[in-house]
C-alpha cells in the first residue's frame, strides 16, 4: 500500500469519527532552489503541526494537495540546509530559496597539503571566500586579496593593465631574497599570478605564521596563499556566463603651464627662440590619457555525480589602459575534475591553460628617456605632435620628443602561454590510512617583440631603427608523495601526515637585438642589416624535502598541531644544503569549558599561540659558486681575442636565510554567531640575511652574498565581522580589518646601502639603515628660500643653514611604511537587490614626489607645473619656490620639500546589482538572473598632490618604495554585468 493510500484512508478516518467540516480542498505548488538558483531535490515541504506534504523533485517542484486554510505554515527543511517556515495566506505559488546551515566553526579551511576545520585551526589563518570574489570584478588575484585580510598588504605599484600586485604577509621579510609569498595553486606552487583567472577560484586561505607554513619549510618564509579553484556543487548540471564591460579614466589630472607661461620661464632661464614659430596649444595630458575600455566573457558548466564532481570554464579578458597604447589580453581555459574509481580510490586532475598578452607604458623615466607620464607634464604645448616631415615632435631647445613618440613610435608587445596542472591518486586503506601521490607542472613560454620606427623617431632615425626579440622559457615540476592518518579514540583525535616532495625548475631566455632597417615593411629582426647583441643563457635548481605533520585534540577542547620539515636546496653549497625548520602550535576552546554555560552570550572561545622557523633561498642560481663572466676582451697578437674573468667569490658555507616567528591570538563569536572577532600578535625575525655585503679588497671583489645581518618585523592584527540585520527581505554584514606592522633593520654588519637613484643626478633617495626600517627615505632637510637670492637653503647636521650641504648632512627624512592599514566591507541585500561597498587605506606613510623635483627644478627647458608660478622672481619675494637657475640642480635637492603624505582611503568599490524574481526565471526557464554596476576607484580622500598616492616607481622592491616618478596612476572604473545561471 503506497504512501497516497495511507493518506486518504487516515484524511477519511477524521472524517468519520471527529465529525469535522470538511473545507474545499486548496493547492499550492512551486519550487525550492538553493542561494545560487539551483533546484534542490528531495526537500521536505510539510503543513506545519501536521505530518502532510511532498517532497521536491528532481528539478525542485513540489506539490501540495492537501486541506489547509489560509493560516497554515508551509516547513521546509533539508539536512544541510535552514529549515524554513513560510505562511500560505491564500498563496497558490510559494518559491523558496533556501540556504546553508554550516556553522562557521564546521567550515573545512584547506590548510598545507590537507584541510580542517576552523574550529581546530591553531596558527594563524585568514579565509576569503567566494562571497568577497563575486561581489565585485577582478581581472588578477591581488586585487582578490587587497584589503581582505588583516597583516597583508597587497602593494599595487601602478595602474598599468599589465601590472601585477606584490604582496606582503606581515611585513618584508628580506633585503636581498625574495618576500613574496608562495602561491599554491590546486596544489601546485607558483610564484606568477597574472595569467590566474580569478573567476575561477572558489577560496583563497592565507596562511601567515610560522605555525601554519613551517609545512612548505623554505617556501614558506614569507607565507603561503593557498588557491583552491571551483568544483561541481549540484547534481544538476550547472551552466554560468559571466560577462561584463567597463570603462577606466585617470582620476587626477596636473596643471601645468600653459604656452605664454611656458614662454615666460625660458626668457627668465635665459633661452629665447622665434616665438612666433610654435603657435600649437597642446595638451599632452589630454593626449596620453583616454578613456579605457574593458571587456570579460567567462563561461563555465559543473555538476557532480555519485562518482564524479566536473568544473570546465573558458574565459577571455581584454583591456585597453587609460593610458594611450597600454594593453591587455586573456584567454583561459580549466579543467578540474575528480573521479572516485571505488570506495578506496579516487584520481583527479586540474588542468589550466592560459594565453596572455600586454603592451606596457613606459614609466617611471624622464622624458628624455621616454616617460611617458613625465613627458606629459614636461613637454612644453607650443609644439604640435607632428613636425611637417611626419616625425614626432620635439622640445624647441632639446631633442627631447613628445610622449607619443614612446606610445606610438615604438611597436612593442609581450605574448605568454603558460600550462599549469596536477594529477593525483588518493588511496584509502586498513581504514584510517590515505596515501596520496600528487604530480604538477608549471611551464611558461614567453616572447617580448619590439620595434622601434627608423623613420618618424629621433632615435630611430640616428641608429636605423631597432628590433628586440626576447623569448623565455621556464618550466617546472613538482612530485609529492603524503601518507596521512585519522582516528577517533574516544575523546582523543589524531591525525599525522608524512611525506616526500621534490621540485625542479629549469630557465631558459635568449635575446637578440638588429639595427640598420631600410625600411619599416619588415619589423622582425632579419629585416635588420647589423646584428647589434645576442645573447642566451639556461639555469636550473632543484628542491628536495621531507615534511611531517601531526593534529592532536582532547575533547574538542585543547588543541595541538606540531610540523616539521627539511628542505635541500642547489642554491647553497654542499656543507649547508639542508635546512630543518620545526613549528608547533597550541589551542584552547575556553568556550568549551564548564564554566561558561552553553546558553552563554559566548559561542566559542579560542586561545592560540604558536612558534616556528621557516626558510628562505629566493636568490640566484649558483650563488654560492665562484662563476665565469664573459666579455673581458684582451690584445693578443695584434688581434683583440674573447677573454673571461672571475664573476663571483665562491661561498660553499651559503646557508638558508631563517625566520623564526612567535605567533599569540585569540578568536571569539559572539551573540548566536553575529559577531566574530579576531586578533594576533607577533614577532618575526628573519637572522642569516643572504645579503650582499662588503668584502676585503684583498679577495679581489667588492662583495657578494653571505649570511650577515638580522631584520625584525612585529605588529598587531585585527578583524571583526559582524551581522548587523538579517531577516527575509534584508541584511547587513560588515567586515573590518586593520593592521599595524613596525619593521626594524636589527643588524647589517655596519654597513648602510643607499639605493633609489633618480634622474637629474640628485642622487639616491633611500637608505638601508641599521635601527631603521626598509622603506627609509633619504635626502636633505629643507629650510625654505632665501628672499634676498631666490636660491633654497637646507639644515646641516649641525642644525645651521646652508646653500650648498654636503653628502653627510643628508638624513632619514620620510618612512614609506604606513602606521597602519585596514579595509571595510558592507554587504547589504534587500529582496533582489545587493549593495557591496568596499573602502581600503593607508595611513601614516610618506612619499617622495619625484615627479616634482622634475616640475618645479626650473633647470633646463622641460615645462612646469603651474607651482612654480609662486616662484621667486626678485629681492624681496616670500615664497617657498627657489628661483629659476638653468643648470642649478642646488635648488631642487632630494629633501622634505618634496616628501608628502601618502595616506589615503579609497572607495575601492561600490556595486549594486538586483537579482531578478523566481517568477521571471521560470518564465525565462533559466536558475538565476543578476545585473550589477560597479564603481572602482570612485572616491580617493587623501593630501597627496601627485596623479596618486598608491604607487611605487621602484615596483615590489623589497627596499626602495614609497617613491613617485611619473608613475601609471590608478584609475576610475566604472564597470556594468551581467551573471547568467542555467
Amino acid at each position: 500500500m503506497n504512501i497516497q493510500k495511507l493518506k486518504c484512508i487516515a484524511i477519511f478516518i477524521v472524517f468519520l469519527f471527529q465529525g469535522i467540516t470538511i473545507h474545499a480542498q486548496n493547492k499550492v505548488s512551486g519550487k525550492v532552489t538553493d542561494a545560487n538558483g539551483i533546484p534542490i531535490p528531495g526537500v521536505s515541504v510539510i503543513i506545519e503541526g501536521t505530518d502532510k506534504g511532498d517532497s521536491t523533485n528532481f528539478d525542485g517542484i513540489y506539490n501540495i494537495t492537501f486541506e489547509f486554510d489560509e493560516n497554515s505554515v508551509l516547513v521546509f527543511s533539508y539536512v544541510g540546509l535552514k529549515t524554513k517556515k513560510v505562511p500560505v495566506n491564500n498563496q497558490s505559488t510559494i518559491n523558496v530559496q533556501m540556504e546553508n546551515d554550516v556553522n562557521a566553526l564546521d567550515e573545512v579551511v584547506v590548510v598545507g597539503y590537507g584541510s580542517q576545520l576552523k574550529k581546530d585551526i591553531t596558527g594563524s589563518v585568514s579565509i576569503i571566500d567566494g562571497e568577497a570574489f563575486e561581489s565585485r570584478p577582478n581581472t588578477q588575484v591581488g586585487a582578490l586579496l587587497q584589503g581582505q585580510s588583516a597583516g597583508v598588504q597587497v602593494l599595487s605599484s601602478s595602474g598599468k593593465p599589465s601590472e601585477g600586485f606584490s604582496i606582503r604577509i606581515r611585513g618584508t621579510n628580506s633585503i636581498n631574497a625574495g618576500s613574496e609569498p608562495l602561491y599554491v595553486v590546486d596544489g601546485v606552487p607558483t610564484t606568477d599570478t597574472r595569467s590566474i583567472n580569478p573567476s575561477d577560484i572558489d577560496t583563497i586561505t592565507v596562511l601567515k605564521d610560522a605555525s601554519s607554513t613551517a609545512i612548505y619549510g623554505a617556501q614558506g618564509a614569507n607565507g603561503v596563499v593557498i588557491i583552491t579553484t571551483k568544483r561541481g556543487t549540484t547534481t544538476k548540471p550547472k551552466i554560468s556566463l559571466d560577462i561584463y564591460t567597463g570603462f577606466s579614466q585617470v582620476w587626477n589630472t596636473l596643471p601645468v603651464l600653459n604656452g605664454e607661461q611656458y614662454r615666460d620661464l625660458m626668457t627668465e632661464l635665459g633661452l629665447s627662440t622665434n616665438w612666433d614659430d610654435f603657435t600649437a596649444r597642446t595638451d599632452w595630458q589630454d593626449e596620453i590619457f583616454q578613456n579605457g575600455f574593458s571587456q570579460n566573457y567567462q563561461i563555465s558548466v559543473s555538476g557532480k555525480s555519485e562518482k564524479t564532481n566536473y568544473f570546465v570554464s573558458a574565459g577571455y579578458i581584454s583591456q585597453e589602459g587609460a593610458v594611450r597604447s597600454a594593453e591587455l589580453d586573456r584567454t583561459n581555459f580549466k579543467i578540474n575534475l575528480d573521479q572516485e574509481i571505488n570506495d578506496w580510490l579516487k584520481v583527479g586532475t586540474r588542468i589550466a591553460y592560459t594565453r596572455y598578452r600586454d603592451v606596457d607604458i613606459n614609466d617611471n623615466n624622464n622624458v628624455n628617456q621616454g616617460g611617458v607620464l613625465l613627458g606629459a607634464l614636461t613637454t612644453p604645448s607650443i609644439i604640435g605632435v607632428f613636425n611637417d616631415d611626419g616625425m614626432f615632435s620635439s622640445n624647441p631647445f632639446q631633442n627631447w620628443e613628445n610622449p607619443l613618440a614612446s606610445t606610438d613610435g615604438l611597436e612593442r608587445e609581450f605574448n605568454n602561454q603558460r600550462f599549469l596542472g596536477n594529477l593525483y591518486a588518493e588511496a584509502k586503506f586498513l581504514n584510517d590510512f590515505t596515501y596520496k601521490i600528487n604530480y604538477g607542472i608549471d611551464n611558461s613560454n614567453g616572447v617580448f617583440d619590439s620595434f622601434l620606427d627608423p623613420f618618424r623617431t629621433g632615435f630611430g632615425v640616428a641608429i636605423g631603427g631597432q628590433a628586440i626579440n626576447n623569448t623565455n622559457k621556464t618550466s617546472y615540476y613538482i612530485i609529492e608523495n603524503t601518507l596521512s592518518y585519522k582516528k577517533i579514540l574516544g575523546k582523543h583525535n589524531i591525525e599525522g601526515l608524512v611525506g616526500s616532495v621534490n621540485q625542479k625548475f629549469r630557465f631558459e631566455d635568449s635575446s637578440i637585438q638588429t639595427r640598420n632597417f631600410a625600411s619599416n615593411a619588415v619589423a622582425t629582426p632579419n629585416g635588420g642589416s647589423e646584428l647589434f647583441a645576442a645573447t642566451a643563457f639556461k639555469s636550473e635548481r632543484a628542491n628536495a624535502s621531507f615534511l611531517s605533520r601531526i593534529n592532536y585534540s582532547y575533547d574538542d577542547k585543547y588543541l595541538l598541531t606540531a610540523n616539521f620539515r627539511a628542505d635541500g636546496s642547489s642554491a647553497f653549497g654542499p656543507n649547508q644544503r639542508w635546512g630543518y625548520f620545526p613549528s608547533f602550535s597550541l589551542g584552547w576552546r575556553v568556550s568549551k569549558e564548564k564554566f561558561i554555560p552553553e546558553d552563554s552570550f559566548i559561542n566559542d572561545l579560542k586561545i592560540r599561540a604558536g612558534w616556528g622557523i621557516v626558510g628562505n633561498d629566493q636568490i640566484a642560481n649558483y650563488a654560492y659558486l665562484g662563476r665565469i663572466g664573459n666579455g673581458a676582451n684582451y690584445p693578443f697578437g695584434g688581434a683583440v681575442q674573447p677573454g673571461t674573468f672571475p664573476a663571483s667569490i665562491e661561498n660553499l658555507e651559503l646557508k638558508w636565510e631563517e625566520s623564526e616567528q612567535t605567533n599569540i591570538g585569540i578568536d571569539v563569536s559572539l551573540f548566536d554567531n553575529r559577531i566574530s572577532f579576531t586578533a594576533d600578535a607577533y614577532i618575526k625575525n628573519t637572522r642569516d640575511l643572504l645579503l650582499n655585503a662588503p668584502l676585503p679588497t684583498s679577495t679581489g671583489f667588492s662583495s657578494a652574498i653571505q649570511n650577515v645581518g638580522e631584520l625584525q618585523n612585529k605588529g598587531l592584527e585585527f578583524s571583526v565581522n559582524s551581522v548587523n540585520v538579517k531577516n527575509d527581505n534584508f541584511s547587513w554584514n560588515t567586515g573590518i580589518n586593520i593592521s599595524f606592522n613596525e619593521n626594524e633593520v636589527i643588524d647589517l654588519v655596519g654597513q648602510e646601502i643607499l639605493q633609489g637613484g633618480i634622474a637629474g643626478g640628485r642622487g639616491e633617495a633611500s637608505i638601508v639603515r641599521e635601527g631603521e626600517a626598509l622603506g627609509s627615505l633619504y635626502g636633505y632637510i629643507f629650510g625654505g628660500v632665501d628672499p634676498t637670492t631666490g636660491n633654497a637653503f637646507y639644515i646641516d647636521r649641525n642644525g645651521e643653514s646652508t646653500f650648498t650641504p654636503s653628502p653627510e648632512d643628508r638624513t632619514i627624512i620620510g618612512d614609506a611604511n604606513p602606521d597602519f592599514f585596514y579595509g571595510i566591507t558592507n554587504t547589504i541585500n534587500y529582496k533582489g537587490f545587493g549593495l557591496f561597498v568596499f573602502l581600503q587605506g593607508s595611513q601614516g606613510n610618506d612619499l617622495l614626489n619625484a615627479t616634482r623635483i622634475e616640475t618645479e627644478g626650473m633647470i633646463d627647458p622641460k615645462n612646469q607645473s603651474i607651482a612654480v608660478l609662486d616662484r621667486w622672481q626678485q629681492p624681496g619675494d616670500i615664497t617657498n619656490i627657489p628661483r629659476a637657475s638653468f643648470g642649478n640642480s642646488d635648488n631642487s635637492r632630494v629633501s622634505t620639500r618634496f616628501i608628502e603624505d601618502a595616506s589615503y582611503l579609497r572607495f575601492k568599490a561600490i556595486t549594486l546589482s538586483y537579482s531578478f524574481s523566481e517568477k521571471l526565471l521560470e518564465t525565462l526557464n533559466i536558475s538565476g538572473l543578476k545585473v550589477y554596476a560597479t564603481g572602482e576607484n570612485i572616491f580617493t580622500i587623501t593630501e597627496y598632490s601627485g596623479f596618486d598616492p598608491e604607487v611605487n616607481a621602484f615596483g615590489g622592491s623589497n627596499t626602495i618604495r614609497g617613491i613617485d616618478f611619473g608613475t601609471y596612476p590608478q584609475t576610475r572604473n566604472l564597470i556594468f554585468g551581467l551573471n547568467v545561471t542555467f
